[in-house]
């Protein structure tokens, strides 16, 4: 049973499995390569947890439970450990087929169904996934919710009292702070924090840790793509530099390329 108090809140961590920002991807003929790959935790991801979990440590009893969610295959699943092994309490997992295409759109009306449900004060998510790049979600679904948003947060400040957030977030300027009412949606950008890793007995706690699986059907969001990818090329190979001496040598070259 939730507790009544007004300051209880509850944190909703969307993340997703994408391949390891290590690993140097491989497009073969038919896209990028996904056999023998490494996968893990989207970084942006992490960081989002991270922050969920160092805004309870500051609240303390305030924040009643951090959920994360992810919408994926099977192997899903893992990044949804790593979680709960970082501090999370509970976790749900809506499983696609392998080899499924769950777009922007399709994320963003299932965790609006998953937001109906778990009722949470403050969403937590990463700025963008590194495999599509979209940066999509976070506005799509502050639109879908009518709730409102901060974007790249490099400062998160919750106020649980009053129930309001503010964040500073990096504009070309500098800094801008927003401050919002709660309910509300942050997107998270590499410079808020630095993720812990896992320890062994988290670890091993998190096996422990409720797991909720859903079918894409029990939430009504329509998972079908609207785009059609047409084709995937990798980069053509760089070419190596030279050294110049002076600036008639820069020109020189300039013209030799043709840029000038």
């Amino acid at each position: 049973m939730r507790p009544t108090a007004p300051n209880w809140l509850k944190l909703l961590v969307p993340v997703k499995r994408t391949v390891d920002y290590a690993v140097k991807i491989r497009v073969g003929p038919k896209g990028v390569e996904t056999k023998g790959r490494h996968d893990g935790l989207n970084p942006f991801d992490e960081i989002a947890v991270e922050e969920a979990v160092r805004l309870r440590e500051k609240a303390k009893e305030a924040i009643e439970k951090i959920t994360v969610v992810s919408i994926g295959p099977a192997k899903a699943s893992e990044v949804l450990r790593t979680a709960l092994a970082m501090g999370a309490d509970d976790a749900i997992h809506v499983e696609t087929k392998e080899d499924d295409v769950v777009e922007p759109l399709a994320v963003a009306r299932a965790l609006k169904a998953l937001v109906g449900q778990e009722s949470p004060d403050l969403v937590i998510m990463g700025k963008q996934a590194i495999d599509d790049d979209s940066s999509q979600v976070g506005g799509m679904l502050a639109g879908m919710l009518g709730w409102p948003q901060a974007n790249f947060a490099s400062e998160v400040d919750l106020d649980t009292a009053a129930k309001t957030v503010t964040v500073s977030r990096e504009i070309d300027g500098g800094l801008e702070t927003l401050k919002m009412s709660l309910p509300a949606i942050i997107t998270t950008d590499l410079r808020l924090n630095q993720p812990r890793y896992a320890s062994l007995p988290n670890i091993m706690k998190a096996k422990k840790k409720p797991l909720k699986k859903m079918k894409p059907e029990e939430l009504q969001a329509d998972f079908t793509p609207r785009l059609e990818q047409v084709d995937v090329k990798a980069p053509p190979p760089r070419k190596g530099g030279a050294k110049v001496e002076s600036v008639d040598e820069v020109v020189a070259k300039l013209k030799e390329a043709g840029v000038l």
